[in-house]
C-alpha cells in the first residue's frame, strides 16, 4: 500500500489522457519510444507489462528478478487481488484467494513463498470504499492481516492476528526481516519482525502515520513516508479519522531511519503528498512519487533525492500518475506504475524501464 489504490484511481481518472491498446498473451509491445516523454532522460527504453483492469499497481521483483508480483483489479474481481507474471509480462496468474481485498505483495527469500495483506478471512466480499464526503481519505481496513503462501497461492498461513490494520509489508534484501505498518498500539506505526513472524518490534512512536517502508539494498536502513500532525486542529482531524479507520494523505514526507529504528531523519519538507519511496541500490539516493509542483495537486511524478535531502530531481514528465518505483539490484531496471497509455480513466498499468544515470 505502500498508498490506497482507490485514492490513486480517483486521482488518475480526473486527468486521464490515455489511448487504446489491446492486451494479448505475452510481450505485446517490446520497448516503445512513445512511452517516454520529453524530459525523461533517465529512461533509455520503456516497456509496458500490463494492459487491462484497474490499478495494476505496486509491482515488485522476485529475489532472482525473473518474476514480478503485483496487485490489480482485473478479470471478474471487484477489488484488488494478487498476481505474478514473468519479468517480460508473460504468464500472468492469480495467486491470492480471489476473496476479500488484498494489498502490498512481496516475495520471500528463495522466491518459493510470497506475503501479502488480505481481508478474506473476515469477509469474502470486498470491503466498502472510504467515505469520499470527508475528502481524499484512505481506508485503513481493520480486517487486513498479513499472510504467507507458496508462490502458487497454496498453503496459506496467517502471520499477524492483532486487532486492526496490519499491511504494507516488505522484506529486507538479506532475507531476515519483514517490515510493515500496524495500528496495534492505537496509532499507525512501523514494525519489524523476523521472516517467520516472530520477535515483533515497534520502530516508530511519534503521533501520526508512519508507513510504506522499504529496506535499503544493504538492509541497514529503512525509508518510509510519514505524516505527523502538529497543531491542535491537525491532531484532532487525524485522531478523528483514525477512529473511523481513515487517514487523510494530503501531506506526507519522506523519512529514513536505521533498521533498528534509530537515527530518524526527514528527507523531504515540501508539504506535498510524497509516497512510495525506494532506495537506489547505491544507498545514496531515494526515488519516490509526489504531487510536488502540481498546480492542481493531481499530477504525480517520480522524483529522486539524495539521502541528505539535497539534489532533488524530477524523473518522469507525464501529465497524470507515475508511482510505485522499484529498482533492480544492479540499478539498470526500474519497475513503476503509470497511467500512461491507459485505455480507461482508472487504468494504472505496470512498466519496466532501462535506467541510465
Amino acid at each position: 500500500m505502500k498508498v490506497q489504490r482507490v485514492w490513486i484511481g480517483l486521482l488518475v481518472s480526473l486527468m486521464w489522457m490515455g489511448c487504446q491498446k489491446k492486451e494479448q498473451n505475452g510481450d505485446t509491445t517490446g520497448a516503445d519510444a512513445n512511452l517516454i516523454f520529453p524530459g525523461e532522460t533517465h529512461f533509455k527504453s520503456v516497456r509496458q507489462l500490463t494492459f487491462e483492469g484497474e490499478n495494476s499497481a505496486e509491482g515488485y521483483f522476485s529475489f532472482d528478478e525473473t518474476r514480478i508480483i503485483f496487485q490489480a483489479t482485473r478479470d471478474t474481481f471487484e477489488c484488488d487481488q494478487i498476481y505474478i507474471m514473468d519479468v517480460d509480462g508473460q504468464n500472468k496468474r492469480l495467486v491470492s484467494t480471489g476473496k476479500g481485498r488484498t494489498t502490498c505483495a512481496y516475495f520471500l527469500p528463495g522466491d518459493q513463498q510470497i506475503l501479502y495483506a488480505s481481508t478474506h478471512h473476515y469477509d469474502e466480499k470486498c470491503p466498502p470504499p472510504p467515505d469520499w464526503s470527508k475528502g481524499y481519505v484512505w481506508a485503513l481496513y481493520p480486517s487486513y492481516d498479513i499472510f504467507v503462501a507458496n508462490a502458487d497461492g497454496s498453503n496459506m498461513r496467517q502471520l499477524t492476528d492483532t486487532p486492526g490494520y496490519d499491511a504494507e509489508a516488505t522484506v529486507s534484501p538479506d532475507g531476515k526481516k519483514i517490515v510493515f505498518t500496524s495500528v496495534r498500539n492505537g496509532d499507525l506505526d512501523i514494525y519489524v519482525m523476523d521472516i517467520d513472524g516472530k520477535n515483533v518490534k515497534q520502530l516508530t512512536h511519534e503521533l501520526g502515520y508512519d508507513g510504506g517502508p522499504f529496506f535499503s539494498r544493504d538492509s541497514k536502513k529503512i525509508v518510509y513516508r510519514a505524516y505527523h500532525p502538529k497543531t491542535p486542529e491537525e491532531i484532532e482531524d487525524y485522531k478523528s479519522l483514525l477512529a473511523q479507520n481513515l487517514i487523510r494523505p494530503n501531506r506526507l514526507e519522506i523519512w529514513v531511519m536505521d533498521a533498528d529504528g534509530s537515527n530518524k531523519r526527514q528527507i523531504t519538507n515540501n508539504g506535498a503528498a510524497n509516497f512510495a519511496p525506494f532506495f537506489h541500490p547505491d544507498g545514496k539516493r531515494i526515488i519516490f512519487s509526489s504531487n510536488y509542483g502540481s498546480e492542481t495537486g493531481r499530477n504525480f511524478e517520480l522524483w529522486m533525492i539524495n539521502i541528505d535531502g539535497t539534489g532533488l530531481e524530477k524523473i518522469t514528465n507525464y501529465e497524470s500518475f507515475d508511482g510505485f518505483p522499484m529498482f533492480s539490484k544492479d540499478g539498470k531496471k526500474l519497475i513503476f506504475a503509470s497511467n500512461r497509455n491507459g485505455k480507461t480513466p482508472r487504468q494504472t498499468n505496470l512498466f519496466i524501464a532501462e535506467w541510465q544515470d
